[in-house]
């Protein structure tokens, strides 16, 4: 990505009131980031949903010497920035309807791999939560599952969260509610540069951003979006982590709650979560492996195997040929990549699941366990 056509990028995430649906909406129309900026007022306000206000605010937008100030700061800093029609952009995100345009990173992770689970919970937490947030990333390891950690490097459950998969060799995203030029709180700088380590940090912030409250309810999108599961372990009746949950439910992600006594605080929020059926009752690593259909040491050994003198389809063999470059696929990216509709698709995918070809996953994702020879 050139210093041009990012500085225009930038520009238009920081334009007052244009979100990120509204700024995928106007690129699409007018053809190009750049184009925003140079089109005329009255063509902008012709687009649906943008109208005279909002033309208004695009047109006398000064952003423009402030993406250039923020490019200075990413080449200097080593920041990574990830448009969302690039191929190492989050796939898992990308699906979301409000997924950022751009997202800023320091650190190596591969965003697309095969398990990726969000837990969060209250800032207070108990010793009971934070020994359970331990004891569930220690499983996943010794059980060869090997996901990526994600949560939000706030104090309690967060934090426990981070330091169990550092501690365990696990791969940890943070995602912040700021630019990448602070680290809040102040005191989880060092915790930080180890995530560096062995993870990395998100954000879909610029630098010299405002520290609000909002902005930390915003970067739970990313939290879940990232994810295919959100875990919450102790929150209270209201909170951060019911939010991530909500929309984790909106995404059509997996949701589970870890419970506990009726009089307990910090149990209120999870256990009203699992009572309204918005997320499934977690005890133990089992029941996450039970409900995400996931094996015991799958990881490790080849998940593919060898089954011969099968007969498909011109269209079966093409979705198997798609399911084989990569480890998972949602229906929505198979219909993309085989060009086919989904009420043409669902029937192929479940005949091919039949005939113990491909494994059904949660969150309609799709994982091929044989290799066919013809």
């Amino acid at each position: 990505m050139n210093d041009k056509d990012l500085k225009y990028k930038i520009a238009l995430s920081l334009i007052p009131k244009v979100g990120h649906i509204t700024a995928k909406k106007l690129v699409a129309y007018v053809g190009s980031f750049e184009g925003v900026f140079k089109e005329k007022k009255c063509t902008l306000q012709k687009i649906p949903g943008i109208g005279a206000k909002l033309s208004d605010l695009i047109a006398k937008a000064d952003v423009l010497t402030k993406a250039e100030e923020e490019i200075k700061f990413i080449n200097k800093n080593n920041i990574n920035v990830l448009f969302y029609l690039d191929k190492h952009y989050p796939e898992r995100l990308k699906n979301c309807d409000d997924a950022p345009i751009l997202l800023y990173t320091l650190g190596k992770v591969d965003l697309n791999v095969q398990k990726v689970i969000s837990i969060v919970g209250t800032r207070k937490a108990t010793v009971e939560g934070m020994s359970f947030c331990e004891k569930l990333v220690k499983d996943l390891k010794n059980r060869e599952h090997n996901p990526i950690i994600v949560s939000g490097l706030a104090y309690g459950i967060d934090a426990t969260a981070h330091n169990a998969a550092l501690k365990n060799g696990l791969l940890t995203i943070a995602v912040l509610g700021h630019g990448l030029d602070i680290i809040y709180p102040a005191s989880h700088k060092k915790m930080a540069r180890d995530i560096l380590t062995q993870g990395m940090l998100v954000t879909d912030f610029p630098s010299k951003s405002i520290r609000d409250k909002n902005n930390f309810v915003k970067r739970n999108r990313i939290i879940a979006g990232l994810s295919d599961a959100t875990i919450v372990i102790e929150s209270g009746e209201k909170g951060g982590a019911l939010v991530t949950a909500d929309i984790a439910n909106s995404y059509n992600r997996d949701v589970f709650a870890v419970p506990g006594r009726v009089t307990d605080n910090y149990s209120l929020g999870c256990n009203n979560l699992i009572k309204t059926n918005k997320a499934a009752m977690l005890t133990s690593v089992e029941d996450l492996e039970y409900l995400m259909g996931w094996e015991v040491g799958e990881n490790k050994t080849d998940a593919v195997q060898k089954n011969l003198f099968v007969n498909l389809t011109k269209e079966q063999k093409n979705i198997v040929g798609i399911l084989e470059k990569e480890p998972e696929l949602s229906i929505d990216n198979i219909c993309i990549r085989c060009n086919m509709p989904t009420s043409k698709v669902s029937p192929i995918l479940l005949d091919l699941e039949f005939m113990g070809v491909l494994k059904a996953l949660p969150g309609k994702t799709y994982k091929l366990i044989s290799t066919i020879y013809l």
